[in-house]
């Protein structure tokens, strides 16, 4: 009994893929192990080996067949003995007439030449087209309607001349008419792709080989807001490393003079990071026209820079709002995290701490990083990555010498921040930061 060659699924997550070719051929004595196809899918070209042994009675969907959904048959192998040319795909396909195929009139279905009889077993509503890719693309594009093309490629495939051919005739014959005449529109966009289903990701897996944790509120929103700013923000990104000796030597003797209580206890320990948060803001105030906001409608012009500072807590993170961090001094910055680091850990934030702002600072020197790209936090225009402070090689009068630099990374929205604009914020930030005492007045 004929036994049909399916499309195979080459991944959990495989829908569709092109049979790139046969490598046997109708009448091909073939033998279980055997590789008689290669189906290319999004990642890579495969090959398809034989599950069973007999001849190759039929090749049901053609070389060069792009988009064949899974578990659609593509062959058919009769056992030995069998009769080939009794040979069929499922009972389901009905013989085509036998005769040259003509043009069809438009309310009458397309005469099928004997090939094309199996394409109607894919178990979809109606059969599915043999076409090209570039007779499918010409189509498209001209508005052809090719369920009413005869096909003269192999096995009554659509190809290019085909799609020619009909497009010479009266259109009405061929197209299907809009129902009234309208201005061209631009082409809208794909929609993105949907996402693998939980079941689909769960079969990459053996079962019993993981435990499932529930998403709880925070992660569920870090994922949505993640997402919808790497889709809608278009990202551009720049670097520059900064020499921290001055600023280290400054922040030594800043913390040094700290006022100190009964305990001996300073009323302020400056971090590297709130030089940073400083910097940025007072960067902010000198390129005004990077302290912006994106609206569809109109750019927000902020009058003092709102810096967040991402805090990592147990379960995600959060982005606490230094509000006008350009008028507060180091000690202020430096108390302030503090008392927001200490509440966000506790998930005790009000959310007019955490929302808003121009920019953000997100910085993962102190687990060693060396430099990263941030994902901006809307609805801010930009995110600074900081890296870690490490000792190098530089060139400084003309000689090999230590330096300890710092590595950052800017994120900018390319919408409201310009690349020139942006490269103006980041050497302004550097500046202050090798400029430490500018800080200070």
């Amino acid at each position: 009994m004929p036994v049909n060659i399916l499309m195979p699924a080459l991944s959990p997550t495989m829908e569709k893929g092109n049979l790139s070719r046969w490598l046997k051929k109708e009448g091909d004595k073939i033998k279980s192990g055997d590789v008689i196809a290669e189906i290319e899918t999004d990642k890579a070209t495969m090959e398809v080996e034989a599950v069973d042994e007999g001849v190759l009675a039929r090749i049901v969907v053609p070389d060069g067949t792009a988009d064949v959904p899974v578990n659609d048959v593509i062959g058919v192998i009769a056992a030995d003995g069998e009769d080939v040319s009794a040979a069929a795909a499922p009972a389901a396909a009905k013989p085509a007439p036998e005769g040259p195929a003509s043009t069809p009139a438009p309310s009458a279905p397309q005469a099928a030449t004997p090939a094309q009889a199996p394409a109607a077993l894919n178990g979809q509503a109606g059969p599915r087209l043999f076409a090209s890719p570039l007779a499918r693309r010409i189509a498209k594009e001209s508005g052809l309607d090719l369920s009413g093309v005869a096909g003269s490629g192999p096995h009554g495939r659509i190809v290019e001349r085909d799609v020619k051919a009909a497009l010479a005739q009266p259109r009405p014959q061929i197209a299907k008419a809009p129902a009234a005449p309208a201005a061209p529109s631009p082409v809208a966009p794909s929609p993105a792709p949907a996402p693998a289903s939980d079941e689909t990701i769960r079969k990459f897996y053996a079962p019993g080989s993981y435990d499932e944790a529930p998403h709880d509120s925070m992660r569920k929103t870090i994922a949505r807001r993640l997402v919808e700013a790497s889709q809608t923000i278009p990202h551009f990104y720049l670097s520059v490393d900064c020499n921290l000796d001055a600023l280290l030597a400054l922040r030594e003797t800043v913390n040094a003079q700290a006022a100190r209580d009964k305990d001996g206890k300073p009323s302020y320990k400056i971090s590297v990071n709130d030089f940073v948060i400083k910097a940025l803001a007072l960067a902010l105030i000198r390129v005004p026209e990077a302290n912006v906001t994106w609206t569809e409608a109109a750019m927000l012009k902020h009058k003092h820079a709102d810096v967040g500072v991402a805090v990592s807590i147990p379960g995600g993170l959060i982005t606490p709002v230094i509000r006008s961090a350009d008028t507060k001094s180091l000690s202020a910055i430096s108390n302030e995290m503090k008392d927001y680091a200490a509440r966000a850990k506790a998930r005790k934030l009000k959310p007019e701490e955490y929302q808003g702002g121009s920019s953000s600072v997100s910085n993962l020197g102190m687990f060693g990083i060396k430099n990263f790209n941030a994902i901006i936090n809307p609805p801010q225009s930009s995110i600074l990555a900081v890296g870690a402070g490490e000792k190098r090689i530089i060139v400084k009068d003309g000689e090999p010498a230590v330096a300890t630099l710092m590595s950052v990374t800017l994120s900018t929205d390319h919408r409201a921040v310009d690349g020139a604009l942006g490269a103006e914020l980041i050497d302004a930030f550097k500046s202050l930061i090798e400029h430490p005492m500018s800080m200070l007045v």
